[in-house]
């Protein structure tokens, strides 16, 4: 299979009939929405001046961003793969979203259709674990190290590898012939490693790791391995299992090919015999020729004709 293998089909990443870039900046957004009334919910508890953050924090942002302490991580393992989907403030989350959403874009337009998502689960994985034993190797226990939380990574991850197929994809036609593709990701991967808090060292290695994965997932896709094939083979397997339209197929085919059979049904040849051979012939020249003899009379007189009959 190419690389650019485009599919215009409105089936989309593992198989849904939606796109999936809708489908990780609905989850984006929502999650957003629910950790803002949580946190509303917190200020409403609190007296003022209380740390509302730290109890947000610990009690409940924790529940889905990525610790930095290996043992937490691990006892949440969930989040390896929730973090990327969590916006700490506005801001972030539009940033993020629209950058998703151009490179995500041009991903798709590139690739088709059943890519993106597999890479981004690949990206936060990565950079999950990057994080994690980065921070162990300096040591969280003396160091403030945040939860790490956001689809940075992730976007970079999406960016590189579209600029890896693709690096003079134009964009913005209308400029002058369009900008390069290459030009807008290296806009992108300033702004992200300029935006990094400063202090936290694992961010930029979680950063690179994304943009490495990107690569790496491009690289073994032309060496004729598609990382994102098995994900999309179980989650078409795990969602056939409750199509209707699926499981009449499987009868179908069922009956077709195990309890019906194919070909002339089964026909009753006559024993060649001399006795049988006279009661034909008699009976040609009483009824007054060839014309009058039964199908299977005629079929009789042509086997014997071609197995040489002597009799028996």
């Amino acid at each position: 299979m190419g690389i650019s293998d485009r599919n215009y089909d409105s089936r989309l990443s593992f198989g849904t009939r939606v796109n999936p870039l809708v489908i990780l900046i609905a989850i984006s957004m929502i999650l957003f929405v629910v950790l803002a009334f949580f946190k509303a919910l917190t200020y409403l508890r609190f007296d003022e001046g209380a740390d509302v953050t730290g109890y947000f924090n610990e009690n409940i942002l924790s529940t889905i961003a990525l610790s930095p302490k290996l043992g937490t991580a691990l006892a949440k393992i969930w989040t390896f793969l929730t973090y990327s989907f969590v916006q700490v403030n506005v801001w972030e989350l539009i940033a993020n979203m629209l950058w998703l959403w151009c490179f995500g874009f041009i991903f798709i337009d590139i690739t088709g259709n059943r890519k993106l998502i597999p890479l981004f689960v690949y990206s936060t994985i990565f950079s999950g674990l990057v994080y994690v034993f980065v921070c162990r190797a300096m040591h969280p226990e003396t160091h403030a190290f945040p939860y790490c939380s956001g689809s940075g990574a992730c976007i970079l991850a999406i960016a590189v590898a579209a600029t890896t197929i693709s690096p003079n994809y134009k964009l913005l036609p209308m400029l002058n012939g369009g900008i390069s593709l290459w030009i807008i990701t290296l806009i992108y991967t300033v702004i992200d490693f300029a935006t990094i808090p400063p202090g936290v060292p694992a961010l930029y290695f979680s950063q690179l790791t994304g943009a490495l994965t990107g690569f790496l997932f491009i690289y073994l896709l032309r060496k004729g391995y598609d990382g994102s094939e098995w994900m999309n083979r179980v989650y078409d397997w795990f969602i056939n299992l409750f199509n209707p339209e699926k499981q009449a197929n499987r009868k179908k085919i069922k009956d077709t090919y195990f309890y019906k059979t194919s070909g002339e049904p089964f026909t009753r040849t006559s024993r060649l015999t001399q006795q049988r051979l006279d009661a034909i012939l008699d009976k040609m020249n009483q009824a007054g020729g060839y014309e009058m003899l039964t199908q299977e009379e005629k079929d009789f007189l042509t086997r014997a004709s071609q197995e040489d009959f002597k009799g028996k």
